[in-house]
């Protein structure tokens, strides 16, 4: 009993922060992106008017300490409805030659029209809530050329008979920062829809852990069916929305609805 409390308030704490998830985004631009990304799930932006529902495969190849590779997948359900509402999934992954859908830990639902997002967790069928302050923006912001930072334009192509345009972003990490001894370049690939409005293929590779890839599959443009934005029946809510007047939470993005 004691362990389930503690979880439960941990998952509580966590949820404080990840629910503020709906931050502006760039996704069309990779000039704005960081120099780091979170290869977890595909941004998907609550815009009306375009819905759709997909499965994100991701592969992580991990260079070991002995320089062997593991290698391990992830499968996450993704979807929009054209009021705007988003799903995302995580899971945990599995190894490449698991034949199993690998275990699911938490799910994100936002909805811009409430500006309510929530989180429920299979393991202790709780489910937090949180309404957003205010409505997120997806203005670009300045952007200021970095030296390290090299943007190509990989030109167009279609994916799933969807069309996408490609960029390549590579970051060089000079040696004094990498811990290497040498300058590293750090090379992501983004394709993305302008239809969609998200990336249906991302590839990031760091020469100090490997390679990442999250693809877009079995994409549907159609209406995700109700159940994908609601929370189970069984599960208890917590409302996690602050009083009138407190301090916003500090924001970290949310799968569903977030730059990977």
């Amino acid at each position: 009993m004691k362990r389930t409390l503690l979880l439960t308030a941990a998952l509580l704490t966590a949820a404080i922060v990840a629910l503020p998830g709906q931050q502006a985004t760039n996704d069309a631009n990779p000039l704005y992106r960081p120099t780091s990304i979170r290869m977890s799930t595909i941004s998907v932006p609550p815009i009306t008017g375009a819905p759709f529902s997909a499965t994100a495969l991701i592969k992580n190849q991990q260079i070991l300490p002995d320089g062997s590779v593991a290698t391990s997948r992830n499968v996450n359900l993704i979807g929009r409805d054209s009021r705007g509402r988003t799903h995302g999934e995580m899971r945990s992954r599995v190894p490449e030659s698991s034949r199993e859908m690998p275990p699911l830990s938490e799910v994100h639902i936002y909805d811009p029209q409430t500006r309510v997002g929530t989180i429920w967790y299979p393991a202790t069928h709780i489910a937090v809530r949180r309404k957003q302050p205010g409505t997120p923006t997806t203005a670009n912001v300045a952007y200021t050329p970095n030296p390290l930072v090299k943007v190509e334009d990989l030109g167009t192509t279609t994916i799933d008979h969807i069309d996408a345009k490609g960029t390549r972003r590579t970051v060089i990490i000079p040696a004094e920062a990498n811990n290497t001894g040498a300058p590293i370049a750090v090379v992501d690939e983004y394709w993305y829809s302008e239809d969609l409005h998200v990336n249906l293929l991302l590839l990031h590779n760091d020469p100090r852990t490997g390679l990442q890839t999250v693809a877009l599959t079995d994409i549907k443009r159609e209406e995700p069916p109700q159940p994908f934005f609601e929370v189970p029946a069984d599960y208890k809510i917590v409302d996690l929305t602050p009083p009138q007047g407190a301090p916003v939470q500090p924001a970290r993005m949310a799968p569903g609805s977030s730059n990977p």
